[in-house]
């Protein structure tokens, strides 16, 4: 079993950055008007010092509607077999064109072709509450020596931290 150490404020937010930051695509997931959960791939276009996710995003797209009508939303990261970090908060609809000229980065124009003047352009901030994460302790190279140790020799030798994380 590995460790475990819940975080909260400022360690929290340290956590989420180094993670979400790492990872940066996550299955962004909102909440239909019967309570379904829907889930899409999203890239984290910043992760600022108070541990707020901010996302670009087509006004018009079905989450954009989804997060009109409800504001909770879960963020999904994952790296294979060495990071995860699960987030619950609450997102906002922003349309600053400041903000977007900020956010904005070459690859999104794959989904917003008229660039960052594109007018259906729209910023999501999401604001964390709580979260869980998992990584391990001491990088991928231990990790991956430990595992195939404790498959060699039939014991556990687990790597990893997780815990809480409160804001």
């Amino acid at each position: 079993m590995g460790d475990y150490k819940d975080l909260k404020d400022s360690s929290a937010v340290q956590k989420i950055k180094d993670l979400a930051e790492n990872i940066k695509t996550c299955m962004f997931c909102t909440y239909d008007n019967s309570g379904k959960l829907n889930s899409r791939p999203m890239s984290a276009q910043k992760i600022d010092d108070e541990g707020n996710l901010w996302f670009l995003s087509d006004k018009t797209s079905e989450k954009n509607h989804e997060i009109i009508a409800n504001s909770k939303v879960e963020l999904f990261f994952s790296a294979p077999h060495d990071q995860f970090l699960t987030l619950h908060g609450h997102a906002a609809i922003l349309y600053d064109r400041e903000i977007i000229k900020d956010l904005f980065t070459p690859i999104v124009k794959v989904w917003m072709p008229e660039g960052e003047d594109d007018p259906n352009l729209s910023v999501i901030k999401v604001v964390p509450n709580e979260g869980y994460y998992w990584n391990n302790k001491h990088g991928k190279v231990i990790a991956a020596a430990k595992m195939t140790v404790a498959f060699i020799i039939g014991k556990t030798m687990d790597d990893g931290i997780e815990g809480n994380l409160n804001l």
